[in-house]
């Protein structure tokens, strides 16, 4: 297990009160030994003006559990953890329902770690693939 015993669901989700992840209704909904799965409707806040899942809403879902699942990975009484890089392939359209984010680890550094991010339909079809860079900080 990378992440804390203690972990909570709640712990993760009162994390982004009042924060865009709040905003779009991003949930954590699974913590496994590797991974953490979260969910993002698709809605008027997600959606683009064609009235499909919008590219960057695909992005924060991907950026929001990297960055939290590196954050549980460090001490955080001495480090936290930013994106330093992501990118992100949208590989088929949604116009509703629900998508499922699941991260996990590709490299675990001192300094820098590298998440994977798989984001899913209701059917199950990968719809974007992600990939972001974490720079481990030390607190001052």
């Amino acid at each position: 297990m990378i992440f804390p015993q203690n972990l909570s669901l709640e712990t993760l989700n009162n994390m982004g009160k009042n924060t865009m992840t709040d905003f779009l209704d991003i949930r954590f909904t699974e913590i496994g030994e590797d991974f953490l799965e979260a969910t993002m409707p698709v809605n008027s806040k997600t959606k683009q003006p064609l009235g499909l899942l919008h590219g960057g809403a695909n992005v924060v879902l991907a950026e929001t559990l990297g960055s939290v699942a590196a954050t549980m990975t460090v001490d955080q009484k001495v480090q936290y953890c930013v994106g330093l890089e992501i990118n992100a392939n949208h590989l088929k359209s949604v116009k509703q329902g629900v998508v499922r984010g699941v991260t996990k680890p590709i490299h675990l550094g001192k300094k820098t770690q590298v998440w994977e991010t798989k984001i899913f339909n209701e059917e199950g079809d990968l719809i974007c693939i992600s990939r972001i860079t974490i720079a481990v900080i030390d607190k001052k």
